[in-house]
């Protein structure tokens, strides 16, 4: 249950109700229940709109509109802390194709002496960024897909193994925590880090492509 509704409503016969409250055969109020929960800001403006002043209009996202904010709050960190995870992974990633590149260098000249391109010494670094930033994506999308739907179970088992409880009842008023899979942000997270990580590729091959044969070929 809800706390705001366990400590300020309670459910009795409408006829009950108006006696209790002296209304005779008048009401308070009228709630309408919508086939689509989401038209209910479109149909409250309407509503508004079309009766008379006297009247008050109220949905559901006005009535809880502070703790839907807060939600939004709560969603922007997120994105905001998995934004950070993924720019410390790219710097990872730059800073081992950086060393890839030290070490290689002669390599790198050897493939410039043959006549390979500056532009083509980028590709290959650029696609060996890409397929790291292709298999941490796809891994982390398989992990994070299969937390995610099996959150419930993990959590009771942690809760049975140790012995706790993360969710007391009296505190949270729930007893699990559920779990749903947004698919359109599963998308959005796995194209932004691949994104990312594809950028973050573009420093080591721009200065690999910088090498100079001779002086790569000097003290070899």
């Amino acid at each position: 249950g809800m706390g705001e509704y366990d400590r300020g409503v309670a459910l009795m016969h409408l006829e009950d109700a108006a006696k209790l409250m002296k209304l005779g055969d008048g009401v308070t109020g009228v709630r309408l229940k919508l086939d689509d929960l989401f038209l209910a800001p479109k149909v409250s403006h309407e509503l508004a709109d079309a009766l008379p002043g006297i009247y008050r209009v109220s949905d559901w996202t006005y009535q809880h509109r502070n703790f839907f904010s807060a939600l939004r709050t709560e969603k922007r960190m997120m994105w905001l802390i998995l934004f950070l995870i993924v720019a410390v992974a790219a710097f990872n990633i730059v800073s081992a194709l950086v060393m890839a590149v030290t070490d290689k260098q002669s390599d790198i000249a050897i493939l410039r002496t043959l006549g390979i391109s500056p532009a083509s010494i980028s590709w290959i670094f650029i696609v060996q960024g890409a397929a790291i930033g292709i298999t941490g994506t796809l891994a982390g999308v398989a992990g994070g897909v299969a937390l995610a739907l099996n959150l419930e179970t993990i959590v009771q088992w942690i809760e049975g193994f140790f012995g706790v409880s993360f969710l007391d009842p009296n505190i949270y008023y729930i007893s699990r925590l559920p779990s749903e899979l947004n698919w359109n942000d599963v998308g959005i997270i796995a194209l932004s880090a691949f994104l990312i990580t594809l950028c973050a590729t573009l420093y080591p091959a721009w200065r690999a492509s910088r090498t100079q044969p001779a002086e790569a070929l000097r003290y070899e």
